[in-house]
């Protein structure tokens, strides 16, 4: 194994640091972390559980959410106040959720003072209920999707996507998460809030008042914060009271890549990945996880025991700090839990068939694909509806990572090595190192439409503002050649 596909297999699979592989990331005015220690944490408080929204279908058998975007005020910070945006409230969301099968139709009511739009991250839908720059939601204005849910169990999440604003709506505190259900009973952790816990992990800076600090698009990656928020709260503690818990981790920030392990580096089981379930438990003491993947994860406790999840430094700018998340206390009595399964699911790699389309992406810089900048009003990639296909994204600088909306893909691996194993379940958000290229199988959805676009992205907000995305449309198998590439009537993002 040669240096560069060592470091690549570390860096993936979280067994060492990615240093070596980010040289010049701290390159760009304002693009460093503040190394300087956090400040000294206070007493802990109770982990805010986001609220939960999950109707009763109506008479028409659809399950009917609202959602209204709002500009409040949060003390995020003990005894400051800080402006803030969030969905039924001043920060973040409720949390929604639907079982595979299930009608659901979302009305999204915007109060704002300017546009936005509300992403359905990790859902198959639909393009024209993706909720990406092309639906965009005006101030005073409304959106209301609907679809049916045709996916298995995951936690998926949603948050806004307009073109050009996206880190600083997601920095503000526009984002919750969307559970999905099916019919398969896992045996695992399932009472929200009590063994089965949303962790959201955002990382903030604040001026000396408690406002945020920062600018989202300065320098190479924008905001890299020295707090950390859970759930929007600081220095956050749960209560134990079970023998083990579910965590379902949101890697929420714009930018940071955290690297998760505990204090005592106990070791825990990694049960999901973005897109759902793994076949089988697998086992480790450090997971990391870049902007919008998710993990779900099982943890034993102790009776009694006092323990912080934290996240590790790297020696890189993305995952700078030593940093505390979260302390769980476990009660001197916890309730029994089920043993942890054998089996999970049903989970099977993507089977590629022979001579199956590849697929090119090079990222330069932070502001374009294979040399091209975003433009709403430009198609890049056609694909027939329920393709199979293997995508390459090689990324010749600095760390990014790379988000594909409707479609799920498994990862492959990354420079001819194979993925670590907590790593290979369904996915749809990647970490690609610098200098190294990630090898995707993809499977796309069977629902066409070939005037709306999905996109594929950096999931870095800074990058994905500056135009490190494209679009690709799906389209009935044989009529590829016969799409127009430019979008008719489309008011083109050009950067």
């Amino acid at each position: 194994m040669n240096r560069r596909a060592f470091l690549t297999l570390t860096a993936l699979s979280g067994l060492a640091g990615t240093a070596g592989l980010l040289s010049g990331c701290g390159s760009g005015a304002g693009s460093g972390p503040d190394r300087r220690p956090a400040p000294p944490l206070g007493p802990s408080v109770p982990l805010r559980i986001p609220p939960l929204l999950h109707p009763e279908p109506d008479a028409d058998g659809v399950r009917r959410y609202e959602l209204t975007m709002l500009a409040g005020r949060s003390e995020l910070l003990p005894g400051k106040p800080t402006d803030t945006w969030g969905f039924n409230g001043p920060f973040l969301g409720p949390t929604l959720r639907a079982s595979r099968g299930d009608r659901v139709a979302v009305t999204v009511r915007n109060t704002l003072p300017e546009a936005s739009t509300v992403h359905w991250h990790g859902m198959r839908l639909p393009a024209a209920m993706d909720g990406g720059p092309h639906q965009p939601i005006a101030p005073g204005g409304a959106w209301s999707p609907a679809w049916t849910v045709d996916q298995p169990a995951a936690t998926t999440w949603y948050h806004p996507h307009p073109h050009g604003a996206t880190a600083r709506h997601v920095y503000r505190g526009l984002a919750g998460l969307f559970l999905l259900d099916d019919d398969h009973d896992a045996g695992l952790p399932a009472a929200y809030g009590v063994d089965d816990v949303p962790l959201i992990l955002q990382d903030k800076k604040f001026t000396a008042d408690g406002a945020l600090d920062g600018d989202p698009l300065k320098g190479t990656f924008g905001i890299l914060g020295d707090h950390v928020l859970v759930n929007g709260t600081h220095n956050p503690r749960f209560d134990v009271g079970t023998e083990r818990v579910r965590l379902r981790v949101l890697n929420g920030s714009n930018a940071r890549l955290y690297r998760l392990a505990f204090a005592d580096r106990r070791r825990f089981h990694v049960v999901g990945t973005d897109g759902g379930l793994l076949a089988a438990p697998v086992e480790t003491d450090l997971l990391p996880l870049s902007p919008g993947e998710r993990a779900e994860v099982v943890v034993a406790f102790a009776p009694g025991e006092d323990v912080l999840l934290r996240t590790l430094d790297d020696g890189t700018d993305l995952a700078a700090g030593d940093l505390d998340l979260i302390r769980f206390v476990a009660t001197a009595r916890p309730a029994p839990s089920p043993a942890l399964p054998a089996v999970l699911s049903a989970f099977t790699p993507i089977a590629v068939p022979a001579g199956a389309k590849v697929r090119r992406f090079t990222l330069n810089g932070h502001d374009a694909i294979n040399g091209e900048p975003m433009d709403l009003s430009r198609i890049d990639e056609v694909v027939p509806a329920g393709a199979v296909e293997i995508w390459e994204v090689r990324n010749n600088v600095y760390s990014h990572n790379f988000h594909l909306h409707e479609a799920g893909f498994q990862l492959l691996g990354a420079d001819g090595r194979p993925a670590p194993g907590y790593a290979g379940g369904p996915k749809d958000t990647v970490f690609v190192p610098g200098r190294s290229t990630v090898r995707l199988a993809v499977r796309f959805g069977t629902t066409t439409d070939p005037t709306t676009p999905y996109m594929y992205h950096c999931h870095i907000l800074r990058h994905e503002d500056s135009g490190m995305m494209g679009q690709f449309v799906l389209v009935e198998p044989g009529t590829e050649d016969t799409v127009p590439r430019t979008l008719p009537g489309t008011a083109g993002h050009r950067h």
